[in-house]
């Protein structure tokens, strides 16, 4: 039998606790010591796991325990730091998302991880949702015709923030999931939105991805608005599909409607609509969290690449960056190169 995966864990703050809830329970993987610089956050992990070791200092945790690999779920502006330690010292490396704040930092790290030979993973949790796998088995089958475009809604009244805009908060499952489902990187983003509440931070983003396909992916994401909702629409040529991650258990919505060339017998018609069932399939639901850290460890023992690489990870930033150069320049749009 293959050793269980030796990991050290970084940041016990918001989302730390829901990871190394999942992380801890894998056969696969023993959680051996774990840090955070906040007393408060280091003294909770410490009655909730008293088998694993704890430390304030990052230094410490690379050097005095013998760890395959290393979560950083610290925040967000520590990532590009943090990450890249970890992988100077030799270990695989999961960074919750985004990956970095600047997509330099993002290509270093994955630069790191190539040259070290490192498993780099980034936490798009949405891609490792089972309704979001059920829609890219979907598309694969053909069943819903080609992907012509699609939309997502992600809004909410609060959380409000001040160190980063709606859309670097809320829009990274959106971008991740898009990347996946379409299987490209879009070549230009264009974007609008207005700051009502802070000067300088976007409260509300409307962003239009373009892919090189002639695809599209339109994402709304707000803090300042009456509705929680968490929608995704694909638009297929045969048929259309809603996926409402607000539903308790009838998440996937399949619309078999569409325009298609009229009969020929059609006086004065060239298109006409078609309107068939509807259909709500069963998803049998699975934690996504549970998963993405199964697939991590998985990645880790195997050396296979995860489903959100840091690869994946780059070119999320690299929309984030896109959108925000977009809204400075009053909607105008913003090519993104694609790294290979």
């Amino acid at each position: 039998m293959t050793a269980p995966l030796r990991v050290g864990f970084a940041g016990y703050g918001y989302w730390g606790p829901n990871i190394l809830r999942n992380l801890d329970r894998l056969p696969n993987a023993e959680v051996v010591a774990a840090c955070d610089t906040n007393p408060g956050n280091l003294a909770k992990l410490q009655a909730a796991y008293p088998h694993i070791a704890t430390t304030d200092s990052l230094d410490v945790l690379l050097a005095d325990y013998d760890l395959d690999a290393v979560v950083v779920a610290t925040s967000a502006p520590t990532h590009a730091t943090l990450a890249a330690r970890v992988l100077e010292s030799g270990k695989h490396c999961f960074v919750e998302k985004p990956l970095t704040l600047a997509s330099a930092d993002a290509k270093r790290l994955v630069d790191l991880a190539a040259a070290g030979d490192r498993i780099l993973m980034v936490g798009h949790l949405m891609v490792y949702h089972s309704a979001v796998d059920w829609i890219a088995d979907y598309i694969a089958s053909g069943e819903l015709g080609e992907v012509r475009y699609l939309y997502f809604q992600r809004l909410n009244l609060g959380k409000v923030r001040a160190d980063e805009n709606a859309f670097w908060s809320l829009a990274p499952h959106d971008v991740s999931v898009a990347l996946h489902l379409l299987g490209e990187t879009p070549d230009s983003v264009s974007a609008s939105g207005a700051d009502y509440l802070r000067g300088g931070v976007h409260d509300v983003v409307f962003a239009n991805l373009h892919f090189p396909s002639g695809k599209m992916a339109n994402i709304h994401v707000s803090w300042l608005d009456p509705h929680k909702v968490r929608r995704m629409t694909v638009v297929g040529s045969k048929k259309m599909l809603v996926f409402d991650d607000m539903e308790a258990t009838d998440k996937i919505w399949i619309y078999d409607k569409g325009v298609e060339p009229a009969d020929a017998m059609a006086y004065g018609e060239d298109l006409t609509l078609r309107f068939g069932d509807i259909r709500v399939p069963f998803i049998k639901m699975v934690e996504p969290l549970g998963t993405e850290m199964r697939h991590f460890v998985e990645c880790c023992l195997a050396g296979t690449t995860p489903r959100s690489s840091g690869l994946d990870g780059l070119r999320v930033v690299q929309v984030l960056e896109a959108t925000d150069a977009s809204l400075a320049a009053g909607g105008a749009p913003v090519a993104i190169e694609v790294e290979a």
